[in-house]
């Protein structure tokens, strides 16, 4: 009970830290005043204009406002759709949620069988040539993953579209293109490209930690047990591989969440990231702060969930700080 209060208070902490972070970051992307004025509009119109959007207090009276508003979920109006920050990102992630969920399920299903694999068979021509291949995954950039995916899947061979998020569905204020056709076909290369780093970053997490673990003394001495050569690899060896392996997929999680911006913007994807990048063309501070908000109290809750997870799943993190106690 105590580790989880102190993790709690940590992470209270850093999501305050994180909102004075925001806050000045996006006060100097620029000044919205200049991007929103009309040409014809007189100086005392633009002093009543300064005064609405309240930029005309000192920096550190608007960050308590935003702090004090953020407490109750408000961030404010965006200055170019004049409706609430908020609602608008919120209205937007359905889509990024779905795009990252999806991405994440193909890392994880693929990456780790893959890891296994190589693990296992690390001197076999497949392993080679699936290590091989994960570098692709690692060293592109993710928007030239997405270019190369649509340069051929969606020119040269036209089997799929290259953008937007296809038709989708309204369950109550949930828009879901899962239910349609035409959304699972737009679906495929945008989550693709979004997880191909993730896919190999768990292959080779899980081939490194499962080499470590079969050189272990208790799977020798399972072995000598006589366990079959499945009981040992995947009762054994890949339960206490999937240790480490929890922390940096959750934690790849949150970056999946916040990196979709590039592959939003690619495949013109209508979720956060693309709101986001909207906004910055626009100095729209209200949008922006909202997001990046949002994206930090991501981060913030799935480290937490990892840590308790990892806290639960390792046994010898309860004994150690039992016996610290003591």
């Amino acid at each position: 009970m105590v580790f989880v209060i102190r993790r709690v208070f940590q992470s209270l902490v850093v999501v305050l830290v994180m909102s004075l972070v925001v806050f000045v970051g996006v006060h100097l992307v620029g000044d919205p005043v200049h991007i929103l004025i009309s040409d014809d509009m007189t100086q005392i119109e633009i002093e009543r204009f300064i005064q609405k959007l309240g930029l005309d207090r000192p920096v550190h009276e608007q960050y308590f406002h935003f702090l004090a508003n953020a407490a109750r979920g408000d961030l404010g109006n965006s200055f170019v759709f004049g409706e609430p920050a908020l609602k608008l990102i919120l209205q937007r992630m359905p889509a990024t949620l779905e795009l990252a969920f999806a991405a994440a399920v193909i890392a994880i299903v693929v990456g780790i069988p893959m890891g296994v694999y190589t693990a296992l068979r690390r001197d076999s021509w497949f392993s080679h040539f699936l290590l091989a291949v994960s570098l692709v995954g690692i060293s592109l950039p993710t928007f030239l993953i997405g270019i190369l995916l649509i340069l051929v899947f969606a020119v040269m061979l036209g089997v799929l579209p290259s953008y937007g998020r296809g038709d989708t569905v309204q369950l109550g204020w949930w828009s879901t293109g899962l239910l349609t056709t035409t959304g699972w076909k737009h679906l495929i290369l945008p989550a693709v490209t979004l997880c191909l780093f993730q896919l190999t970053l768990i292959m080779r997490l899980v081939r490194s930690e499962m080499l470590e673990v079969l050189r272990t003394d208790y799977i020798k001495f399972a072995r000598a047990r006589g366990l079959t050569d499945r009981a040992v690899h995947f009762g054994h060896a890949l339960k206490n591989t999937l240790v480490p392996v929890i922390t940096i997929t959750g934690l790849q999680l949150g970056g999946i969440i916040a990196f979709a911006i590039v592959t939003e913007t690619v495949f013109q994807w209508p979720g956060m990231g693309l709101l986001f990048i909207q906004s910055v063309q626009f100095a729209d501070i209200p949008v922006m702060a909202a997001y990046l908000c949002l994206i930090a109290l991501v981060f913030v809750l799935i480290n937490l969930i990892v840590d308790l997870l990892y806290f639960a799943v390792d046994p010898r993190l309860r004994i150690d700080r039992t016996a610290a106690a003591h």
